[in-house]
């Protein structure tokens, strides 16, 4: 059973979406950053995507929203999704304790994401800059990026160049490169 509501791969952005998606449509549009999209069913998990991964020819990368234990310090780390993620690999490069997976809610207060949807294009929503970037080096290998618009509905493919060098700036973010 296909997890897509529809097959097809569009340029543009769709004709309904929510506030927050629209957002995020407006500041590609806004930056000259062009994209592929697909819509598919929810999909929380990496797993669930490799059939949105093969129409889209992209990895959707992983985004892990974690904090400390104090709840106080936030990162969005973005990886590889076939690669697995080691707590006790990160937490040393950071010169942080060990992390953990953040609340649901940390995660919708901070990126303005529900669980399965977080995603680089939240960090447009961290107006205090609160969330730390992380960033695993092996991304930079990928041509493409593939994500949610804060949606886990819809899929994007969009150039790794335009997310470094146009998106990330554009959010006053400064991504931490690290190795997993």
């Amino acid at each position: 059973m296909s997890v897509f509501t529809d097959k097809n791969v569009y340029n543009t952005r769709p004709a309904e979406c929510s506030e927050k998606e629209n957002t995020c449509y407006n500041t590609l549009e806004a930056l000259g950053i062009a994209f592929e999209r697909a819509c598919h069913e929810h999909i929380g998990t990496i797993e669930g995507l490799l059939e949105v991964n093969e129409l889209l020819g992209v990895s959707i990368h992983k985004n892990l929203f974690l904090c400390n234990a104090q709840k106080t310090d936030f990162y969005l780390v973005v990886m590889p999704g076939e690669k697995p993620f080691k707590t006790k690999l990160l937490s040393p490069q950071l010169g942080c304790s060990r992390l953990s997976f953040a609340p649901g809610e940390f995660m919708e207060e901070k990126i303005n994401c529900t669980p399965g949807s977080a995603s680089v294009l939240g960090l447009l929503f961290d107006d205090d800059i609160s969330v730390r970037l992380v960033i695993d080096k092996d991304i930079l290998n990928y041509e493409y990026f593939g994500l949610h618009p804060c949606d886990n509905a819809t899929s994007l493919k969009i150039k790794t160049a335009d997310i470094i060098e146009k998106l990330i700036p554009a959010t006053h973010h400064t991504p931490t490169f690290v190795e997993l």
